[in-house]
């Protein structure tokens, strides 16, 4: 049976994490379960996964740490964060750190399933469509392959900041609004949904404030819009 996609889940409960990866693997994914954030990062520097999903609490290495590990070595490949409730600045911590998306504890096996498809279908998208090369002042952003360069300088993009990105690129100078953004991307209005939109935003900032010709501006409570000055 072909599997839609390869997955490494890192969670120490182990009966969260048997009844997590059966389920996944009965909808047809290939999961590959470790319980510590060594073993989890073991287990990536040896095979090739399309996703990670990272429990925030691990025992020997904690999922922050995890996840800065896999974004040294892999830029791109999209990490869903698993959060306690309670902990609402864990969510904002795990997306500066460079993680895509997060899911909150308790879930649903549907809600992960969601999430996760969202993120193949997206990748599959652009891998499939035609390259796109959009020119930012002296930056230039190759969509499909998640880069940004400018000169020698490449910043490898994970999949959600070159979504913004290019949502913003296809739409300057114009406004683009929170609520549009946040729709299209992240698939629903929330408020802290846009705080976590709020992180990419300052992302993007940060790769790009070398050239003092790019603004990225926040029009306050009514969204964001890509500038280039000459």
């Amino acid at each position: 049976m072909d599997t839609k996609a390869h997955i490494l889940y890192i969670e120490d409960d182990e009966v969260l994490g048997f009844v997590t990866r059966d389920n996944l693997e009965m909808n047809q994914y290939s999961v590959h379960h470790c319980k510590d954030g060594e073993e989890g990062l073991a287990a990536f520097q040896k095979g090739t996964f399309d996703l990670c999903i990272v429990d925030v609490m691990l025992p020997k290495m904690d999922g922050f740490t995890l996840a800065t590990e896999i974004r040294k070595r892999n830029q791109s490949i999209p990490i869903l964060f698993l959060t306690a409730k309670s902990l609402k600045e864990d969510r904002i911590k795990g997306l500066q750190l460079g993680a895509d998306d997060y899911i909150v504890k308790p879930f649903s096996i549907e809600e992960l399933i969601l999430k996760i498809e969202i993120f193949l279908k997206r990748k599959s998208v652009a891998i499939n469509q035609p390259q796109e090369i959009f020119q930012i002042s002296e930056f230039s952003f190759d969509f499909a392959n998640l880069k940004l360069s400018s000169g020698e300088t490449i910043h490898n993009l994970t999949q959600r900041e070159a979504e913004l990105l290019k949502m913003l690129c296809e739409n300057k100078p114009n406004i683009v609004k929170r609520e549009h953004i946040l729709e299209q991307i992240w698939g629903e209005n929330d408020y802290f949904l846009g705080r976590s939109m709020d992180v990419f935003i300052s992302r993007l900032r940060k790769y790009m404030k070398t050239d003092p010709k790019i603004k990225l501006e926040n029009v306050h409570g009514v969204g964001f819009r890509l500038l280039e000055t000459k």
